[in-house]
């Protein structure tokens, strides 16, 4: 058994990631998710981990200079984690994240990280460090800027920890 962790563009890489993310989040399931009719961001990096020649897990890395009540601010998104089924609870998403995280670090630009997250997953999240985010966050879609409640808004701490006031994420959310 071989296990290999890569990291490579976002668009690149989406036609090997694409059968993975549509495995694990099919068209009837996105459908019934209450994120269902989000339009979500582009990866600028994805974090693969390869198991045999084949990809198991992932992480989109997204950078955003954004705002935090009103103040400048990058943010290293973090989204689209996802694993294989049959190669869950073996640490794979956290390997994944954790490598996300330290990208996002040694490129010494990113303010914080944020992620969003459905309330199955918030223990995992809580569990390597993310902390609740207790503001408003702002994203756009079609129809313009909203707030974004499809899910909750989780930060860590790159440089500094931010858990309150408004973000505006200038752009699509992840």
């Amino acid at each position: 058994m071989s296990i290999e962790i890569d990291i490579a563009t976002g668009n690149t890489a989406w036609p090997t990631v694409k059968p993975l993310l549509s495995a694990v989040w099919p068209p009837e399931v996105v459908k019934a998710a209450p994120w269902g009719h989000i339009v979500f961001a582009h990866a600028d990096l994805r974090v693969m981990i390869e198991l045999d020649g084949d990809v198991v897990c992932h992480a989109g890395i997204y950078r955003r200079t954004s705002t935090w009540n009103g103040r400048k601010v990058i943010i290293g998104g973090i989204g689209g984690v996802a694993t294989r089924e049959d190669c869950r609870g073996r640490g794979y998403a956290t390997l994944a994240v954790n490598a996300a995280i330290h990208t996002l670090t040694e490129e010494r630009a990113t303010d914080f990280g944020m992620l969003f997250c459905e309330p199955h997953n918030t223990a995992f999240y809580e569990k390597l460090g993310w902390q609740t985010f207790n503001g408003t966050v702002y994203a756009e879609q079609p129809g313009g800027r909203a707030p974004f409640t499809a899910m909750a808004p989780y930060v860590f701490k790159i440089k500094r920890l931010l858990r309150e006031g408004t973000i505006d994420l200038c752009g699509l959310p992840w």
